[in-house]
């Protein structure tokens, strides 16, 4: 099987593509475009290990024409800020055309080869005002979702079911410049998929970290926390009092490669195409938990509050993969534990790695 992996030398492409090579005979190729700082690094890391890496802009559909056919691609391609757009670092069009029209270049490509095609989707298509509206409470520096607020229980709040945000949660704007390019780029997959005859995977992904994560404030934000923590930077706890009770759920890349597999055997059977893939509640923790993490770690390190609340965040996002244990047996191997311990060790051994990351 030879399979093209789309951003291959940003962290989650870079991790699946060596995890892919070193744990099957498959044929990975990778395509970037380099622009992410540090992305050069994974390039020799990659190439060390087989992978053919090509440089190529999937914004552009000339570059895409000269790529080998492959069975399967995996579209691990984005700018994944949700700030993206609508701060000072990139224009609002240029989300989309990272996110959408390199997607659908991506699809013509498949249409062309007849692929198989994985997008890696986010957790940020769901509603900011449902997800903002949500009941919480706060437990051990952390909020919590108080399912006893809902008129009969956990049935009564819409999407959501034990283990946290399902499938069927809503994805009514807003939901962000970057939140908005995804889903769009989910119908549009899922339409080239029916209309073309191509097998499609939908996989909203959670927080993915580890070592080696490019960590800045607006994204990786475990890999930033942890190497500015260490490093004794000036952190801050934005938004929702200043206390840092935002809680998200954490998974690593490799986590991801058992469900591609039973993916990419699966092919284009009937059923279901969209998945949640995230840690869930046993690796959700709070910033104000993580750095009580840090200190036991590397010492106390002050962390500043600022009660400002900052565009599109919100309090809680644990992801519920209760549709995708059902379907091809997902579950988290890697513990929150084994992940923050896989950057501390990364952020000691690399000092500059912050810089490296264009943080």
């Amino acid at each position: 099987m030879r399979i093209l992996i789309a951003g291959a030398c940003g962290f989650v492409g870079s991790v699946l593509a060596s995890g892919l090579r070193e744990q099957s005979a498959i044929e990975v190729i990778g395509v970037d475009n380099f622009v992410r700082p540090g992305s050069e690094l994974n390039r020799q890391k990659l190439s060390r290990l087989g992978v053919r890496v090509i440089h190529g802009d999937m914004r552009c559909a000339d570059d895409l024409a000269q790529l080998p056919p492959v069975d399967w691609v995996i579209d691990a391609a984005a700018n994944p800020s949700v700030l993206a757009g609508a701060d000072a670092t990139v224009s609002s069009r240029s989300v989309f055309d990272h996110n959408l029209l390199s997607t659908v270049n991506l699809l013509e490509y498949c249409k062309r080869h007849h692929a198989g095609f994985v997008l890696l989707s986010t957790n940020r298509v769901y509603s900011i005002a449902g997800l903002a509206g949500l009941p919480m409470t706060v437990c051990d520096d952390a909020f919590t979702l108080n399912y006893a607020a809902g008129v009969a229980g956990p049935t009564a709040l819409r999407g959501i079911d034990r283990h946290g945000i399902t499938e069927d949660f809503s994805t009514e704007s807003p939901i962000s410049l970057y939140g908005a390019s995804k889903l769009a780029a989910e119908t549009v997959a899922l339409e080239y998929g029916t209309t073309f005859g191509l097998p499609v995977w939908i996989n909203r992904c959670g927080v993915l970290a580890g070592a080696g994560q490019f960590g800045r404030a607006d994204q990786g934000i475990f890999s930033y926390w942890i190497n500015s923590y260490l490093r004794r930077r000036p952190l801050k706890y934005i938004g929702f009092g200043g206390r840092g009770h935002q809680v998200r759920d954490v998974l690593h890349p490799l986590d991801l490669l058992p469900i591609l597999h039973k993916q990419f055997a699966a092919g284009a059977r009937p059923g279901r195409r969209i998945y949640n893939l995230g840690g869930g509640l046993k690796r959700a923790m709070s910033l104000r938990q993580l750095s009580g993490w840090c200190a036991k770690r590397f010492g106390e390190h002050a962390v500043t509050p600022d009660t400002n609340p900052r565009i599109f965040d919100i309090p809680w996002m644990v992801m519920s993969s209760a549709r995708a244990d059902a379907d091809f047996g997902f579950t988290a191997e890697r513990s929150t534990e084994m992940i923050l311990e896989e950057i501390a060790r990364h952020a000691e051994q690399h000092p500059d790695w912050l810089e490296v990351s264009g943080s």
